[in-house]
């Protein structure tokens, strides 16, 4: 097999998408996580930028990295300036990285426009810069900007400025599709020339999604000749993203047969796609390819039907080989084979007159607002209810939630809770930042003296969504709680006319599931 290099861009061109923001410690922690992930390239950061991405090189430094090296980036050397006085150009050697990524120009309009040199005095600034770090002992990757709408506009000049980069020592050149626009077949066929064309230097390929082909356009410059992938975690970049490496490299690996990444790597994808979101504080993209938690996700009973027969009539392929689960989703729609899918997966089995139970209790709550996509917890939960086999962890008696505001205009909110666990009361009251904080709260300060291990669980997660939209302020709301604790993430539901009940319900399968799935209660 071929080998593939993988060089993340997520410290510097995932931190452009909007609303994104990495303070140093996230860009540590996740510099880490892309090492354990196996990649041959983290780019740092734009080193000349500010004091935080200084920083990040120094505290990098001091970090053991067993797989993966990183880049400093920058830009060539300015058109006015000597090569060993600008300023990117030091800052990348002050940076300590062994590996330097420098953007460069190839479409002329750039040259003409925007930089406003002659376009020889392009030339010379893309090669004395390539020069000068690998004089000093780097590594150094090319970044040729704008390439594929320069080549189109001027084959010959963005060729030169290519050949000019890799006669000044250049160890690879990466084919920059800045704008996103182009589709599959160009970048194909115009990689497939430049890899002709420069053969003796290594050529990489970075796209942007602008047109929903970045992932497509990578693949097509592999199958070019491209031998070195640019991209983010879950895509995340400028304006509509960058290149997804979460569907990337398994493409490559499962359905190219390129060598990318070590074997025992690849089941690292799905955790590292949602700690990225998670640092990002992104909600996760269900539907993301591979690593979305809807990519294995099945709803349809036939195909459920045929999937407990043979998985490969509707996977392409397994989802543990990505760290990824199948799941099937019960809803008004589904049959019996979703239901006996379901528990079959958690190691359950029942007859099929308690399956009938479960379908037809499932179809009455969704029809009363409920759905269990989304809410694994309040489902296992559910069975053991209809099944007999479930305890309830604790008794409430009442709750009682008042909201402030004062004259400033700050709010209070409190909440009172009455429960007993076991023939023993608790009476407690908790402050919190709106209603359902507060309850959390109390609910947790009444029972962690029973259960302890509350202390691991935490919320992440809180949805809520109008179901019948044309009662207007008498609707029914569904609310959705996303929990989890060192192991494990769960959902769970509730539905009411009243979005503090809806709350509490779904807050309160919560706290039951995590106690039933640790085997924790009170007998």
């Amino acid at each position: 097999m071929s080998r593939v290099k993988i060089y993340d861009t997520t410290l510097r061109d995932g931190m452009q998408a909007e609303g994104v923001s990495f303070s140093l410690q996230d860009k540590l922690l996740i510099a880490k996580r892309l090492d354990q992930l196996g990649v041959d390239y983290i780019e740092g950061g734009y080193a000349a930028s500010n004091q935080k991405e200084k920083a990040f090189f120094e505290k990098i430094s001091d970090i053991k990295l067993d797989n993966s090296k990183v880049c400093a980036f920058g830009s060539t050397r300015r058109a006015d300036v000597k090569v060993e006085d600008d300023v990117s150009i030091n800052a990348i050697l002050s940076s300590g990285a062994s590996a330097a990524t420098i953007v460069g120009k190839c479409w002329d309009m750039h040259v003409d426009q925007v930089l406003r040199c002659s376009r020889q005095a392009n030339l010379d600034l893309c090669a004395d810069s390539v020069r000068y770090l690998k004089q000093k002992g780097l590594e150094v990757l090319f970044d040729a900007e704008h390439f594929f709408d320069g080549y189109k506009n001027n084959p010959e000049y963005a060729l030169e400025v290519l050949r000019a980069a890799a006669e000044a020592g250049a160890d690879a050149l990466v084919l920059c599709e800045t704008n996103g626009g182009c589709l599959p077949e160009e970048v194909y066929e115009i990689t497939k020339t430049v890899s002709y064309d420069l053969s003796g230097t290594e050529i990489g390929i970075h796209t942007h999604n602008d047109s929903d082909c970045a992932v497509a356009n990578s693949l097509e410059a592999v199958r070019a000749g491209a031998r070195h992938v640019q991209g983010t975690v879950n895509g995340i970049g400028e304006r509509t993203g960058n290149a997804n490496l979460c569907s990337i490299i398994p493409n490559l690996k499962f359905k190219m047969g390129y060598d990318v990444l070590s074997e025992d790597k690849f089941e690292k994808l799905t955790e590292t796609s949602l700690f990225v979101f998670e640092i990002a504080n992104i909600s996760p993209v269900t539907s993301l390819p591979f690593v979305g938690e809807s990519a294995f996700a099945h709803k349809a009973g036939l195909h459920v039907n045929a999937l407990r027969k043979n998985k490969d009539t509707y996977e392409h392929i397994t989802p543990e080989l990505v760290g990824n689960s199948r799941r099937f989703l019960v809803s008004e729609l589904s049959g019996m084979s979703n239901v006996l899918a379901k528990l079959e997966k958690h190691g359950q089995s029942v007859d099929r007159e308690t399956a009938k139970k479960i379908l037809d209790k499932v179809q009455t709550l969704e029809n009363e607002g409920y759905q269990f996509e989304a809410a694994d917890g309040s489902f296992d939960l559910l069975i053991k209810r209809i099944k007999g086999e479930y305890t309830e962890a604790f008794e409430l008696e009442r709750f009682h939630i008042s909201v402030s505001r004062d004259s400033h205009g700050d709010e209070l909110s409190e909440a009172t809770i009455k429960l007993s666990v076991g023939g023993d009361e608790e009476h407690v009251v908790s402050e919190g930042d709106g209603p359902v904080n507060a309850m959390d709260k109390a609910l947790r300060k009444s029972l962690e003296r029973f259960y302890p291990q509350l202390k691991d669980m935490h919320l992440i997660d809180y949805k809520v969504r109008v179901v019948n939209a044309k009662a207007a302020t008498a609707a029914k709301v569904r609310v959705i709680i996303e929990s989890r604790d060192l192991d494990s993430v769960w959902g769970t539901v509730g539905v009411s006319e009243n979005v503090v009940n809806a709350s509490w319900i779904a807050l309160k399968d919560s706290i039951e599931y995590k106690l039933l799935k640790d085997k924790a209660l009170k007998k």
